[in-house]
């Protein structure tokens, strides 16, 4: 037997069994929450002219926005079927056969672009620079990012490919199914198998003679790199951007290009498989993921990348670009402008001076 994990039996996708509770929802709140305490700290220690109730309200709508960009981008790019076509209203409808099974399909990219839009919307209403909040957002994000991945994980969905490290982890067998990690009833085990020997990886049998499958933990691949790492990374850089909007760039391509890579440890989307395959692969995709392969999430990691390059450069030549680490107070801001005002009416007086003299002469 491969040398593996066993995934928790006793973590369950219910938080109460029977009832429509679930972690990953729960963690999903929580991560919602921890960007608001970051956002909040930002705004203060900035003294950032943002009250209470407006930094309320651009939670609120930029989360609507994120869930809405979220489900309905799955929609469109994850759905290889044409149900939603055909009932464009069950993208929001939380039932499936009379089951609350919630939304199931939510894409990551979808949510950016959804957030994106909240933010330039909600600034432009309350008259704030949307490079600045932006910033805050891209401080925000991927602290709070960790706790969706820490969902997923506890779903047991969204797993990677085969692997005999010594990090795989069984999420299921065919003997004992994993909700969110059931194995297709398709799913040619013997192809696997003959991959795996072809690979080296021997030892597939599991309990009861069903196969079963060390997998990678990408969940928490991603909940470690795109999420604490990349926050730490972009928290180090908060105070120290060299022009507004910078933290943003910065945040489009470190995601993209930290989940490009761990892509290639995840299995693609069964239905999608890889949408650019520029060699041949005879593998099955959960046991090989060839570097010039590309999935659904590559391709859009890399238009991500791309676009944060754009954006720093147009951030960078735009008016009023210099960074503000510390916004005045109300009554800095007075004091401030009064001696503005005296230091042009000395400058006045000098010049009056000056042309007088001249005129003299």
């Amino acid at each position: 037997m491969l040398l593996s994990i066993n995934f928790p039996s006793w973590l369950k996708p219910e938080i109460i069994p029977g009832l429509p509770i679930r972690w990953y929802g729960l963690m999903y709140i929580v991560a919602f929450a921890v960007a608001f305490v970051v956002y909040r700290r930002q705004v203060r220690e900035r003294r950032f002219p943002m009250t209470e109730d407006e930094l309320s309200g651009l939670f609120f709508w930029g989360i609507l926005a994120l869930v809405l960009g979220a489900r309905i981008f799955s929609t469109i790019v994850y759905e290889s079927e044409d149900r939603y076509i055909r009932a464009p209203w069950l993208v929001f409808w939380p039932f499936r056969n009379g089951v609350f099974t919630g939304f199931q399909g939510m894409s990551y990219h979808g949510g950016v672009i959804g957030g994106l839009i909240a933010i330039l919307v909600y600034s432009h209403k309350k008259k704030f620079d949307y490079r600045e909040t932006g910033d805050m957002f891209a401080a925000s994000i991927p602290l709070g990012y960790t706790f969706g991945r820490l969902g997923n994980f506890i779903n047991g969905e969204l797993y990677g490919r085969i692997t005999a490290s010594p990090l795989g982890m069984i999420f299921a067998t065919k003997d004992a199914p994993l909700r969110g990690a059931i194995l297709p009833s398709d799913v040619n085990f013997e192809a696997i198998r003959n991959g795996a020997e072809r690979l080296g990886l021997t030892g597939l049998s599991g309990p009861g003679g069903a196969l079963s499958f060390p997998r990678h933990p990408s969940q928490l691949y991603e909940a470690l790199f795109e999420g604490v790492f990349l926050w730490a990374v972009i928290w180090f850089f908060r105070n120290r951007k060299p022009f507004k909007g910078f933290l943003i760039s910065l945040y489009l391509m470190g995601y993209g290009l930290v989940r490009f890579f761990i892509e290639y440890f995840r299995e693609p989307d069964a239905d999608l498989g890889y949408r650019i395959q520029l060699v041949k692969n005879d593998l099955p995709p959960a046991l090989a993921h060839p570097l010039l392969c590309f999935s659904t999430g590559q391709i859009l990691c890399f238009i991500m990348i791309v676009a944060g390059i754009v954006w720093a450069v147009v951030a960078s030549r735009l008016p009023h670009r210099e960074a503000i680490r510390l916004y005045l107070s109300t009554e800095e801001m007075r004091v401030s402008a009064a001696e503005e005002r005296m230091e042009e009416k000395k400058e006045n007086r000098k010049n009056r001076r000056r042309l007088r003299g001249k005129l003299r002469k």
